[in-house]
């Protein structure tokens, strides 16, 4: 399934995209418009949800959402492909030797089609295409071998980021958390519906040009090394986000960051694509 949040008539819902509508699933799923609250019942709702028939609401006549917007972390590794390492450290970041995790915090999160804002405070503002997914089952010490039962579902990431807020901390945690430098979406795609979460091809445009465009199966620490890492540490909740790296072709390594006009594109295949135009801060 691919699992969105939409708003019609006013009203927040929850639904599924098929056949390039919106079925409403917000009575059967029974959580209001909760897509975490969704997810902490996954095993339980996934079936009934999945067997909802309907007409579908064409995706012209709504608007959809960031398909989650309350997760209680919002996690991203660091230079996990190769070719993107490589040129970070020809701009100065050094290679890190094991996996790099930083914060995004949740209320930088906006949705798919919505603007993302230059900020007064940077002119450095930088686009990551990024494949993101979504943890559906609360989790601790969790084995690569095993760790594909604990995804719920994949969608598409741009880990914007202030450049010049970035190397200001060594946690990068503040150049990446301005208010709307998380766009994601369109929805989250089911993890059954993914056969290979590493043999997926990624590209950005600005402005229709093409910047990045890459395979997921780059990453120097595949998605179940990751989730082995990261739950080593912390315990994994049902709506947890997780970003896991993005490819070369990033503007700091050529000096050409976005300006107020941009419109900057993210697809990946099978999950479908994100695009969001830079506005100025208010």
């Amino acid at each position: 399934m691919k699992l969105c949040r939409f708003k019609a008539d006013d009203t927040i819902r929850i639904g599924k995209v098929v056949d390039g509508g919106v079925v409403d699933l917000t009575a059967a799923a029974g959580v209001g418009a909760s897509m975490r609250a969704l997810l902490t019942r996954y095993d339980e709702l996934m079936p009934k949800l999945a067997a909802v028939k309907g007409s579908p609401k064409p995706l012209s006549e709504v608007r959809l959402l960031a398909p989650i917007d309350d997760p209680q972390k919002f996690l991203a590794i660091g230079m996990n492909y190769q070719a993107h390492a490589d040129e970070a450290a020809a701009a100065g970041v050094p290679i890190p030797k094991s996996q790099l995790w930083f914060n995004k915090q949740v209320s930088c999160i906006t949705g798919p089609y919505d603007p993302i804002e230059l900020p007064k405070a940077s002119d450095r503002m930088d686009y990551e295409a990024e494949l993101g997914f979504v943890i559906g089952r609360r989790c601790r010490h969790v084995k690569a071998s095993e760790a594909r039962a604990v995804i719920g579902g994949y969608l598409v990431c741009d880990d914007v980021t202030a450049r010049d807020w970035q190397f200001r901390s060594p946690t990068f945690t503040l150049g990446k958390s301005f208010d709307t430098h998380g766009p994601i979406g369109p929805w989250i795609t089911t993890a059954d519906e993914v056969a290979d979460p590493h043999a997926l091809m990624m590209w950005l445009t600005v402005n229709g040009e093409e910047r990045q465009r890459s395979s997921t199966g780059d990453m120097i620490y595949n998605i179940f090394e990751q989730i082995a890492y990261l739950s080593t540490v912390m315990t994994l909740e049902p709506g947890d986000l997780i970003a896991t790296g993005t490819p070369s072709g990033v503007g700091i390594a050529s000096d050409r960051f976005l300006k107020v006009g941009d419109v900057v594109r993210v697809e990946i295949e099978q999950l479908g694509a994100i695009e969001n135009r830079v506005i100025a801060e208010a």
